[in-house]
């Protein structure tokens, strides 16, 4: 799997996680959602995400999206 498949798996899963918190635990957990939803948002503009930083460290293959 590139960085790209990876990173978006990964906002998916925390995003359906904090909703799954967010109505189960406490609302507070829907500050996580509109973080993942932020940060997704921005790094369409700027290229900037901070997972595909680390998972290219880690050695994964590169992307389209994040190079």
């Amino acid at each position: 799997m590139n960085i790209d498949r990876t990173v978006f798996a990964f906002a998916g899963f925390m995003i359906l996680l904090s909703l799954a918190l967010g109505l189960l635990v406490h609302p507070y957990w829907f500050i996580l959602t509109g973080f993942v939803g932020l940060n997704m948002f921005q790094a369409a503009f700027t290229g900037f995400c901070p997972l595909a930083m680390i998972l290219k460290k880690l050695g994964f293959k590169p992307g389209e999206a994040f190079k």
